[in-house]
């Protein structure tokens, strides 16, 4: 189709004048259609159209499976393959194949490293924007999503999902290969890895892969020596969350594991199960050169030492 409209800024043609007024504005940032309701201006009429069904609340597109509606066809396009299964976006890297574009660049953002969304108050970035916002409240220490039955509140939807769960001892993911359920997604789908096998997320700087995404950002640690988790009281940084919570109990005295058949109690749920050990007398640390078992693997560690020397 011929193309005489051609725009005197760029090399792009188009077929329509119209078209190409359109586009100018692109250049000049013009925004003639103003929403009456609110101060926002658009480029162009459909968008002005989307916009008012915000104030509006009109949904005229209407899910012909179920009963949803939508104020936007791209979105009931999208709630569609939910139904059908279908997804066209596929990595080109690996075999993912996502409903949306959107989850497909995202996903994308394992292979490449990118992250785009910088932190303006630290040096973080991050691949989602979703995790930059996340992010910010630990500057902010906004936690916008209190729980209605207890007085916790947490900065994601998720996290607040998954604490809700303690409450109603709810574990709607149920694994269809054995008898194990759980309450959140992010679990279940880890779990379904260790029977498929699937290890989707490789580091970029060696040739480990792992199965769950939080695995690969701790090991990535270890080539960049990121410590990401700082004590509060001292100058000590982790790169772990697990690391710093057992620091932070050196500067307390508080005991929170208490043995059940006797008044000690331990910093450490670690130090208890050495302890829990030596009252049933259990020894699992076995040499493998004479046959001798230990209730700590340290125990273990220095006897071995005994057979190096001979």
């Amino acid at each position: 189709m011929e193309k005489p409209h051609q725009c005197s800024q760029c090399e792009k043609a188009f077929s329509w004048s119209s078209d190409l007024i359109r586009h100018n504005r692109t250049h000049t940032g013009e925004k003639p259609y103003q929403c009456s309701q609110c101060e926002k201006g658009f480029s162009q009429n459909g968008d002005l159209i989307k916009h008012q069904r915000k104030h509006s609340g009109e949904k005229p597109y209407q899910c012909c499976v179920c009963d949803k509606d939508f104020s936007h066809s791209s979105s009931l396009i999208k709630h569609h393959r939910t139904h059908t299964g279908e997804k066209p976006y596929q990595c080109g890297v690996c075999d993912r194949a996502f409903s949306q574009n959107g989850d497909l660049i995202k996903h994308q953002r394992i292979h490449t490293g990118e992250k785009p969304y910088q932190c303006r108050q630290c040096d973080k970035a991050f691949s989602a924007k979703s995790n930059l916002i996340c992010h910010q409240r630990t500057h902010s220490g906004e936690n916008p999503y209190p729980c209605n039955q207890c007085s916790k509140a947490f900065p994601r939807t998720n996290y607040l999902k998954m604490h809700q769960q303690t409450h109603t001892g709810e574990k709607p993911y149920l694994c269809s290969q054995c008898d194990m359920s759980f309450s959140a997604k992010n679990k279940f789908i880890s779990h379904q890895r260790t029977h498929t096998g699937e290890k989707p997320y490789q580091c970029s700087q060696c040739d480990k892969v792992f199965t769950d995404y939080s695995n690969i950002i701790r090991h990535q640690r270890t080539h960049s020596g990121e410590k990401p988790y700082q004590c509060s009281v001292c100058d000590k940084a982790f790169s772990q969350s697990s690391g710093l919570i057992k620091h932070l109990k050196t500067h307390t005295v508080e005991k929170p594991y208490k043995c059940s058949q006797c008044d000690k109690a331990y910093k450490h749920n670690s130090t208890l199960i050495y302890h829990l050990r030596t009252q049933a007398g259990e020894k699992q640390y076995q040499c493998s050169q004479c046959g001798k078992t230990f209730s700590q693997n340290g125990y273990l560690i220095k006897h071995q030492r005994t057979h190096s020397c001979e």
